[in-house]
Order: C-alpha cells, then structure tokens, then sequence
C-alpha cells in the first residue's frame, strides 16, 4: 500500500492530501530515459575520442618525437653534404694521388661495401620511427667505413709521397762539374776512338775537360762505396749508392773529398779532378748505372741546365770524336 502523502496549505491553515498525477509519474519516467539516454550517448562520443585527446605528458612527448624527426633530416643533409665532400676527395685520391705515386687506386665496392652477417640494428626496431633511424644508423655507419678507408689510403700517400721526395732526392739529377768550371765537354756516351789505340770503343759515360783541382760534386744523394785506385783503368775514382737500383761513379780524380761509408747529399764536393789511372788529360769520367746496366748520363742533368745550355751539351755529346780515357 503506497504512503499518503500531505503538504500545508497556508491558505486554510491545514494540511492537505498531495494527489498523484499519472502525466506527471510518466514525464518523470520519460526524463530519466532520456537522461539515460544522453549520459551513454556522451560516454560513448568520450570513449571514441579519448585516443584523440592528449594528456600535458603526451603533449610533451609528441613534440620531442617531432624534434627527434626533424632533427634526423637534419643529420641526413649533414650526411648528404660529408658524402659529397668524400666523394670529391675519394675521386681525387684515386685519379690523382694513388695515379701520381705509381699506387693502385682503390676499387669502388671496397670503398662502399656495407656490413654482412648479423643484424646490428635489431635494438632499433619496433618503435613509430624505426626506419628512419634505422636508414640513418645505417649511412652512418657506412659513411665512417669510408672515412677510414680514406684515411688509410691518405696514410699510404703520404708514406708513398715520403719514398717519392727521398727518390727525387737520390736520382743523379745535376752535373758534377759547374759549367764556369769547364773547358768543355770533351766526349759523350756512345761509340768513340781510344785516344791510346785508335780503334773505335763503347764509351760508357761521359767526359768534362776542365783543369785539375776543379771541384767535383755528387749528383745525387747516396752513400759513398768506393773511394780507391783499385778498378781498372779509372784511377782514383769514387761510388756512390744511390739506392732505387741507381749509382754514379766519377773516375780519373786528382783526390779525394770522401771516404768509402759516407753518406753524402746534391751538390756535396766529393773529390777534385784530375788525370789518373787510364787518362790522356785531365778531365772527369762521369758514368750512371741503372740497376746494375750503365745508361747515357745525358738524361740525368735536369737539376741545373737550363733549356739552352741542356741542347748545347746534348749536341755535343753526340759527336763521334775522340775520348780522353
């Protein structure tokens, strides 16, 4: 049995019997449906957005991941620009350096191979930007291989570029005898007549006719070998070793300036001249061995001929007279 309910009347003074109305139970009904209704609609509108909606920390997060990304690009410019500037400088070592110091360039697939075998960049993966730094990762690696490639074919250079200053140094390059020295160029490499028999001889080196005492000087640097009397025919003569399969020997001196063992520079004063041993007058007797062969010493005076003064000895170390040894 449902509860009588009353209220106050003010007007009578009294209390009344509150009366139930039916349209008023049903709107009440209607309301809390609709109510119902409404909350469920906006839990469900909240639920599908909540991915959507972005908590301060998340905020926070997502601009560190654009940063992260943004600073990426930036890496992968920088990588752009140092692989450029490697290139140039791989280019230039292989058809310039390596090419000049007579040294095999480096092949392409050396230079740009990757790395086999295990995967190195597993931890990398499983993350929204994982490729990206995974690409990157990867260039990087690759490019520091390169790099060290590079340095190492730049240290082979410069060990390369050290023999090739000590080998300029010791070709015989300079003419031992100064031009104001001389009387002249008495006879050259070639077919000439013994001055004692008359009969046409290989002449192996070539002879200066200047007074004696005149200054001989090395042509090269090296070691002396030989400082003695004891060869045949060549008096007092000396030796140098000039290592790379070259020697120069100087004959007919007066004395010496060196001793056998001494290592001497271009341009040092080694002995004077003179007409010992098989000698018709005093001159220097100049001969320059290749690897054991003697060669025409007409070729190794580029260190202080000028153009002119080369043509002049050329021509006349190319007549067919009379040797003076």
């Amino acid at each position: 049995m449902s509860k009588v309910k009353y209220y106050y009347d003010s007007e009578t003074l009294s209390y009344r019997k509150i009366e139930n109305k039916k349209g008023r139970k049903l709107g009440i009904i209607v309301l809390s449906i609709l109510g119902m209704i409404l909350s469920g609609f906006m839990l469900l509108l909240i639920y599908i957005n909540l991915p959507y909606i972005e908590t301060p920390k998340e905020k926070e997060l997502k601009r560190e991941l654009t940063n992260m990304t943004l600073q990426y690009d930036l890496l992968n410019k920088k990588m752009d620009h140092a692989a450029a500037v490697l290139h140039e400088l791989e280019d230039r070592d292989n058809n310039l350096y390596r090419v000049y110091f007579e040294a095999n360039p480096i092949p392409e697939e050396q230079r740009k191979a990757g790395f086999g075998g295990i995967n190195r960049y597993r931890d990398l993966e499983g993350y929204d930007n994982s490729k990206l730094i995974i690409s990157s990762s990867k260039r990087l690696d690759i490019l520091t291989k390169q790099i060290v490639v590079q340095s190492k074919s730049l240290d082979e250079i410069a060990v390369l570029a050290e023999e090739k200053e000590k080998l300029l140094a010791a070709i015989p390059a300079i003419q031992p005898v100064n031009n104001e020295d001389l009387t002249r160029m008495a006879s050259g490499y070639g077919f000439r007549t013994d001055p004692f028999t008359k009969a046409r001889k290989m002449h192996w080196g070539m002879d200066f006719t200047a007074p004696r005492g005149t200054p001989v000087y090395a042509s090269g640097d090296g070691k002396v070998t030989r400082a003695d009397n004891t060869a045949s025919g060549y008096g007092n003569h000396i030796r140098i070793d000039h290592g790379y399969g070259y020697q120069s020997l100087y004959a007919h001196l007066y004395k010496y300036n060196v001793r056998a063992g001494q290592h001497v520079k271009r341009g040092d004063l080694i002995g004077f001249v003179g007409s010992t041993g098989r000698s018709e007058a005093p001159h220097l007797h100049y001969e320059i061995f290749k690897d054991n062969q003697r060669i025409n010493p007409i070729n190794f005076y580029y260190g202080n001929l000028s153009p002119d003064e080369f043509t002049n000895m050329l021509r006349a170390s190319q007549q067919e007279n009379q040797s003076l040894d």
